[in-house]
């Protein structure tokens, strides 16, 4: 079973991994310098693009690695893959309570006619966005070192 589990684990996190790693390098870079209409227009057009393929990704990560924490015969790679999963855990948390609710808002919204109260979530999103993405590195870097143990 781990031979299955232990690789589809690396597939799934490093997915989720390399598409968070994308929004840091480029995605958000190219976010923060477009005028505030083209931003919003971008930002409606790209939050829509990863759904359901991250969440699955994600949720896939953190069911494997709570799998592979317990059947993992060795204590390192039991502990390596139980921190995976927990941190990989953190990343939906974040996604749902900060970054979604901007995600669909940023959906409603004409970029030809925005609201007279209009805040511009850029700074915040980016910050929240640049945490869930460490965080599922992170995720990856423990997954990998916990292959490791097995190989």
């Amino acid at each position: 079973m781990l031979t299955v589990l232990a690789p589809l684990v690396l597939l799934l996190n490093g997915l989720a991994a390399g598409v968070m790693l994308g929004t840091l390098l480029g995605g958000f870079p190219y976010f923060a310098v477009l005028p505030v209409d083209r931003y919003v227009h971008a930002h409606a057009f790209m939050g829509q693009r990863y759904d359901p393929a991250m969440p699955l990704c994600l949720l896939g990560t953190i069911v494997l690695d709570a799998v592979l924490a317990f059947e993992a015969q060795q204590a390192g790679a039991r502990a390596l893959f139980a921190a995976a999963g927990l941190i990989a855990a953190i990343t939906p948390v974040i996604a749902l309570t900060k970054n979604a609710p901007v995600n669909r808002w940023m959906r409603t919204l004409d970029p030809d006619h925005l609201p007279d109260d209009f805040k511009d979530p850029r700074r915040q999103w980016g910050a929240w966005n640049s945490v869930r993405s460490w965080l599922t590195i992170a995720a990856l870097v423990l997954n990998c070192a916990a292959l490791g143990f097995l190989l």
